[in-house]
């Protein structure tokens, strides 16, 4: 195995560029042209050059660190504070980044800044959330991790700071962590119907959101297959969205007899909405959600729920980091796994 180890001027070379601009491109620094960038890029492919982030971090005066980007849905980072997913993802980086020795930050980009790509109009909102994702690639040092970023945004970012890598579904050359969420929300509709249920409702996230893309698509799958009707609403991926919307489902079809509802937060919502309506659960009407996170076993009864591996996905992306710059289109996969607990009536 050859012991050689490319440097800045080996790719300034291959690149045929001076050893400035090969550096300008490598730091994600202004300064270069397109082409130029992309015969950098493929020099450092095919040598496999690795920055030294150490020393870039140093140089820089910035902290050697992952960031953490997320979408928030409103104003300001309060929102992501109270939503177990992106605590999960923390849990999981947390611990590998301190065993290297590295910080994480993170950054929410609101969706009212634009970044929902609903195309409403609001221009204004989504050059704002585009300078948003361009500074916080430009002061990069080991990468980020894109904890809950639309596919415009994802791209985008990855076009500024190859050090990249998804949490979610976004374009076939952003690096990523991809967990079942069709495969998981089809299990879970067919495991409703396996407990003799036949109007199944769904309460779905947010439509942009690519999770709530991919479990609307499982649902849909299985509710055709079965020969179900498809009765659905949209809850927003929050507890008062998964309330509002199980009410209406039950005016709308009293017969409702299960929920698959596609986040535990969602689900809890829905469970204290059937009750509030006299019914009970699983007696009347079984719930599955989504995620396994704490509020599947806070839910008075505690949820039956599809298992998302946040922590291991979490995991695996900070690590990938600190190996260095992911491959394009480089992709992990991750089963998702039903927990059974008492609120789809298992064993009754």
């Amino acid at each position: 195995m050859s012991r050689f180890k490319p440097t800045i001027e080996d790719v300034a070379r291959a690149a045929g560029v001076s050893r400035a601009t090969a550096s300008r491109v490598v730091n994600n620094a202004p300064g270069a042209s397109g082409p130029l960038r992309d015969r950098v890029h493929a020099a450092v492919a095919e040598l496999g050059y690795r920055p030294n982030e150490v020393a870039r971090a140093l140089a820089s005066g910035r902290p050697r660190a992952v960031d953490v980007v997320a979408v928030t849905y409103g104003p300001g980072i309060g929102w992501l504070g109270t939503h177990p997913y992106f605590s999960r993802v923390l849990a999981g980086m947390m611990p590998v980044l301190e065993g290297a020795g590295a910080q994480l930050r993170l950054h929410s980009v609101s969706r009212d800044t634009g970044c929902g790509g609903t195309g409403d109009g609001n221009t204004g909102g989504r050059e704002a959330a585009a300078a948003a994702i361009d500074e916080i690639a430009a002061n990069a040092t080991l990468g980020a991790v894109l904890a809950d970023v639309t596919p415009d945004l994802a791209t985008r970012f990855l076009r500024r700071c190859r050090r990249t890598v998804s949490m979610v579904p976004t374009s076939s050359a952003v690096p990523g962590m991809e967990a079942d969420n069709v495969g998981g929300a089809y299990a879970a509709v067919h495991e409703l119907y396996r407990l003799g249920r036949r109007r199944i409702a769904a309460i779905h996230g947010p439509e942009f959101n690519p999770c709530a893309i991919d479990r609307r698509t499982g649902y849909r799958r299985a509710v055709a297959e079965l020969g179900l009707g498809e009765h659905s609403a949209d809850g927003g991926f929050h507890r008062e969205g998964g309330y509002a919307s199980a009410r209406t489902l039950l005016d709308q079809d009293p017969g409702i007899d299960a929920m698959f509802v596609a986040c535990d937060l969602m689900a809890a919502g829905a469970v204290q909405a059937i009750t509030a309506s006299g019914r009970r659960v699983p007696q009347d009407v079984s719930v599955i959600g989504f995620d396994d996170s704490i509020a599947a076993v806070c839910t008075n009864p505690p949820l039956t729920t599809m298992r998302l591996p946040v922590e291991e996905m979490a995991a695996a992306a900070a690590r990938l980091l600190l190996e260095g710059t992911p491959a394009a289109g480089y992709r992990q996969r991750f089963p998702v796994d039903l927990v059974v607990r008492a609120s789809s009536g298992h064993g009754q």
